[in-house]
């Protein structure tokens, strides 16, 4: 029988937590789903993890050729074979309950094309650094809304793995679009809020890894990364804004860029903080 949810996990070269992903999936109070997994041609001992865990639920892709991760992240929508779609990173994990009450919304509020719930922020280890809430309302709100208060001043859509939607709206709008590197989440979750609602949920649900060895204190930093970042951020705005998801006008557009560099670089320095406490 088609399952009703696809958990997608996106691999490359994710050995020392995959398992730890899977896992957390797999003990989900959650019948109806599979666990699809799509390695890029990963070159470390990802695939021989994978394939160590025996659970039917479970369908291994490997790709022929490495796809980058925009193109690795659609080629799991298009995997996906239920009619809701997660899309978890291969060092984060979900938290009891998480599938149940994003599938349930989803479920309950056919209006809602994405399902959000609060973030915690997790070290190497696993354990709680920080947190990260989504929008102050609870419920279903207007995705129009959001997209636009999260253009402005933050990302509230947050991190694939705090996120559930449609797989029929994720056709709609095309994907993650391939002009983005860095912020295509962002740019996908904005398209999905725009054709109708979101629904938030707040309790913590999933954690977001951050790790020593990842792109997200470069990314978030000064250097060429950082420059790239803002870059694509003003592309995303002026792209929603063109295209009528969003009314934002040249001063939105300016004060957008602007705060979202003076907030990259205060989450440089809070990486930076955590990452030298870790390293003691």
């Amino acid at each position: 029988m088609t399952p009703r949810l696809s958990v997608c996990i996106p691999a490359y070269n994710n050995s020392p937590y995959i398992k730890d992903t899977i896992e957390a999936v797999l003990k989900q109070d959650v019948e109806d789903f599979e666990l699809v997994i799509v390695d890029d041609c990963s070159k470390d001992d990802t695939v021989n993890i994978i394939e160590s865990i025996n659970d039917p639920r479970i369908r291994l892709i490997r790709n022929e050729k490495n796809l980058g991760m925009t193109g690795n992240w659609n080629k799991c929508i298009s995997s996906a074979e239920g009619e809701f779609v997660k899309l978890l990173c291969a060092d984060d994990i979900l938290y009891e309950g998480s599938l149940r009450k994003e599938l349930q919304a989803l479920k309950d509020n056919p209006e809602v094309n994405l399902v959000m719930s609060d973030t915690l922020l997790i070290d190497m280890d696993g354990k709680k650094v920080g947190s990260f809430k989504r929008w102050h309302v609870k419920g279903a709100m207007d995705g129009k809304k959001l997209a636009k208060i999260s253009l402005l001043f933050n990302n509230f859509f947050g991190a694939p793995c705090n996120n559930m939607f449609r797989k029929e709206a994720a056709l709609k709008v095309g994907g993650f679009d391939k002009r983005f590197n860095y912020i295509l989440d962002f740019d996908f979750w904005v398209s999905l809020a725009c054709l109708g609602k979101v629904y938030i949920i707040h309790e913590p649900l999933n954690g977001f890894r951050i790790r020593s060895d990842s792109n997200t204190g470069d990314v978030m930093g000064s250097g060429k990364k950082g420059d790239v970042y803002l870059a694509e951020h003003e592309a995303l705005v002026r792209k929603h804004a063109s295209n009528g998801n969003v009314h934002i006008g040249r001063f939105g557009i300016a004060f957008s860029v602007w705060f979202r560099k003076v907030r990259s670089r205060l989450i440089h320095i809070y990486l930076g903080i955590v990452n030298k406490r870790k390293n003691k």
